[in-house]
């Protein structure tokens, strides 16, 4: 009988654990409307813009700093332990859902702060604005981010695998923004399914 080399897992263990999160996934994703679609992948891009060095856990709640203007980041800290004057304004509590896609929960300062919901909302329309020129939504999808750290480009594709098959399962994988709209209009729409 062969020794194993390697017998407690070192070296690749990290990687491949990290990239099996696609198969502890629900075995049928739910299948979603283009709205939440649009909902979930911007705020989803939102948290996963911002800075983070571990792995995150589904259902763990995370907070998010932001250091001047634009330098956000993920921590597994709460606002209570740490001043602002270490982790920056506290923007809010992000939750990583069970089928990779993430939700903010402002706070009430920033809820509260006109030139933070100004910035959120030109990110919003800039969005919006891709989506509209997109071919199918799916090119929105983040499957590889180049400039992300090893835990946010991850995440970043556990979310696109997720919402691809939630597509997928919804009838709108390979649709125009449009187009997926489109079939919202009810069961009388006539939609050619192989028409983008």
């Amino acid at each position: 009988m062969a020794k194993n080399p390697n017998p407690q897992g070192k070296g690749g263990s990290l990687v491949l654990s990290t990239l099996d999160v696609q198969r502890q996934l629900p075995a049928t994703l739910p299948p979603k409307q283009v709205d939440q679609i649009s909902a979930e992948l911007f705020t989803s891009l939102f948290v996963l813009e911002s800075r983070f060095r571990f792995k995150p856990v589904r259902g763990q709640r995370y907070f998010l700093y932001r250091r001047g203007a634009c330098d956000y980041w993920l921590a597994l800290t709460p606002p209570r332990m740490l001043g602002e004057t270490v982790a920056g304004r506290f923007i809010g509590v992000c939750t990583l859902q069970s089928d990779m896609t993430w939700t903010l929960t402002l706070s009430d300062e920033a809820r509260n702060d006109p030139a933070f919901l100004d910035e959120l909302e030109r990110k919003r329309r800039g969005f919006e604005q891709r989506l509209q020129s997109a071919a199918q939504i799916e090119d929105l999808l983040p499957v590889y981010e180049r400039g992300f750290d090893f835990y946010r480009r991850a995440s970043a594709f556990a979310l696109a695998y997720s919402l691809s098959r939630s597509m997928k399962r919804a009838g709108i994988h390979g649709l125009s923004y449009d187009r997926a709209r489109g079939l919202l209009a009810g069961p009388d729409a006539q939609i050619d399914p192989h028409r983008k």
